[in-house]
């Protein structure tokens, strides 16, 4: 078994502008930036030997941060099957009602695994994501077993594919992950999520 210590990327400035705009270059705030040499420290002695991230510029940011400080000798690999969940070009990326689609069709992913459902705007759809997200993860797992890696990743692809890959559902609901706190996976033939964020819905 592979074990990953997954997390979110830290608080950046689209974060704080509350738009959902695939600003691919939006870079961590300060107080993100803190967040990630804070969770490069918990995870100092895990013994990783690799990290991973999105290819979108917080999460960048986030793992090479967590990368340096930690000491890892190689550079942050980049799969964009990690990337976070794109709106269409038709949404409005600060609108309500755009921020209440997206999480209508996420609701409708993990919690009633309706994969048909897309984000706003034509945005990308369940189907999609799950497929791109597992297969980042299947991957990366299967490149390093028996060892332990760091992913770094978003809050609505990282919960899609985890949430198929260990079988949660209403567990996770509810309980979007936060800014930059890692939490241990274990990948390989089967998968299982020992841990969440906040706990797991009771």
């Amino acid at each position: 078994m592979t074990r990953l210590m997954c997390l979110r990327h830290g608080e950046a400035e689209s974060n704080v502008a509350r738009t959902m705009a695939p600003a691919l270059t939006t870079p961590l705030t300060e107080r993100g930036r803190e967040q990630a040499a804070a969770a490069g420290e918990l995870l100092r002695e895990v013994g990783a030997v690799r990290v991973y991230s999105s290819t979108v510029a917080r999460a960048v940011e986030t793992a090479t941060i967590v990368a340096r400080v930690i000491g890892v000798p190689l550079e942050v690999v980049q799969l964009k099957g990690l990337d976070e969940v794109t709106i269409g070009p038709d949404a409005d990326p600060k609108a309500v009602t755009t921020l209440e689609g997206a999480g209508a069709a996420l609701r409708a992913w993990v919690v009633e695994r309706e994969l048909g459902a897309a984000f706003p705007g034509g945005g990308e759809d369940g189907e999609t994501v799950v497929r791109r997200t597992t297969d980042a993860l299947r991957s990366i797992a299967a490149d390093h077993p028996g060892e332990t890696v760091i992913v770094v990743g978003h809050v609505a692809s990282l919960t899609t594919g985890l949430s198929v890959l260990c079988g949660l559902r209403d567990e996770v609901w509810n309980r979007p992950l936060p800014h930059a706190v890692p939490f241990a996976v274990e990948g390989g033939e089967v998968w299982g999520c020992r841990d969440w964020p906040g706990g797991f819905a009771g």
